[in-house]
């Protein structure tokens, strides 16, 4: 899996979890809709930092927990 795919997993199962909408996540969140479309879609495999951050403020966890869990373990390597 790549880190991509991981990220696209993640916001998925955290926005399952809290029973929101990808639309009210970028409400919360303060980013477009179209931008976390891109990233969930896969238009977008290069979601900045930045952006990363609004999604886990959104959602009042840190990126530390983000990050913590089973998908982000054994990704891929990118630069092969």
């Amino acid at each position: 899996m790549t880190i991509g795919e991981a990220t696209r997993k993640r916001i998925l199962e955290l926005c399952k979890d809290r029973g929101i909408t990808l639309n009210k996540l970028a409400i919360i969140s303060g980013i477009t809709q179209s931008t976390l479309n891109n990233v969930i879609s896969g238009r977008n495999n290069s979601v900045t930092v930045s952006t990363l951050k609004k999604v886990c403020d959104g959602l009042d966890i840190t990126i530390i927990d983000f990050f913590n869990c089973e998908l982000f373990i054994d990704l891929e390597q990118e630069v092969k």
